[in-house]
């Protein structure tokens, strides 16, 4: 089986050595950068996780995971920042990016590991299962028919339902705000009112049985569906 490969960017010489050697331990290929630049002339598209630091030098963590996130052939690579911006709008912040764990600096190297491990297996069951259907438990959206089943029971959501709950599900433990559900879900309206948002989430709920649920409220943030 070939071997996951890991990227750790941060400009921590030292920082880098020991999670460099920490995850070749436990059987992963790493390289590392001490700068975003650095890793920007690898071929990141080989990466099967990043690891990323946050303050670095002109291209910072931040900047660098939203130019991965928006070139096709890296945006499906996970990110876990590593970080000692430590703030919740910081982390907010990070996990809005796309990233699919925020960890605070310091932290225990075997944190890191567990979390890698984690992300990686969600990745990999990702991958794995048909591309052309989304899906937790028995909540499922047949992506080509556009359609939503609940128990192999289909339920009729309107367009801007069913395109918010791929977004969500797409995305799970990501938080999305009013503003980017509007941008993502009606970007050919001139004007929408972000109450708009709320009110397809509301009927979204009551419709998807047991599973509405998962579709959490972050009070001052927005939306997320938690796997």
């Amino acid at each position: 089986m070939e071997k996951d490969r890991i990227l750790v960017v941060d400009d921590e010489e030292t920082l880098c050595e020991v999670l460099q050697f920490n995850l070749e331990v436990e059987g992963y290929e790493v390289d590392v950068a001490y700068s975003a630049e650095e890793a920007l002339e690898k071929d990141i598209s080989r990466y099967s996780l990043i690891l990323l630091d946050v303050m670095m030098g002109d291209i910072n963590g931040f900047k660098m995971a939203r130019i991965l996130k928006n070139a096709p052939e890296t945006a499906g690579i996970p990110i876990i920042f590593c970080t000692a911006k430590d703030s919740e709008d910081d982390m907010v912040a990070g996990l809005n990016i796309g990233a699919d764990d925020y960890i605070v600096k310091p932290y225990s190297v075997r944190n890191v590991m567990a979390r890698v491990k984690t992300v990686l297996k969600r990745t990999r069951h990702t991958a794995d299962t048909n591309p052309d259907i989304l899906s937790y438990k028995g909540l499922s959206l047949e992506l080509s028919l556009k359609r939503c089943l609940v128990d192999n029971k289909e339920v009729i959501l309107p367009r801007k339902e069913y395109e918010i709950l791929c977004l969500l599900l797409t995305h799970q433990g990501r938080v999305f705000s009013r503003h980017e559900i509007l941008s993502k879900v009606w970007p050919e309206e001139v004007v929408v009112a972000d109450r708009v948002v709320d009110v397809n989430i509301t009927r979204l709920r009551s419709k998807i049985g047991e599973y509405g649920k998962n579709i959490f409220t972050r009070v001052g943030y927005g939306y997320g569906f938690k796997g």
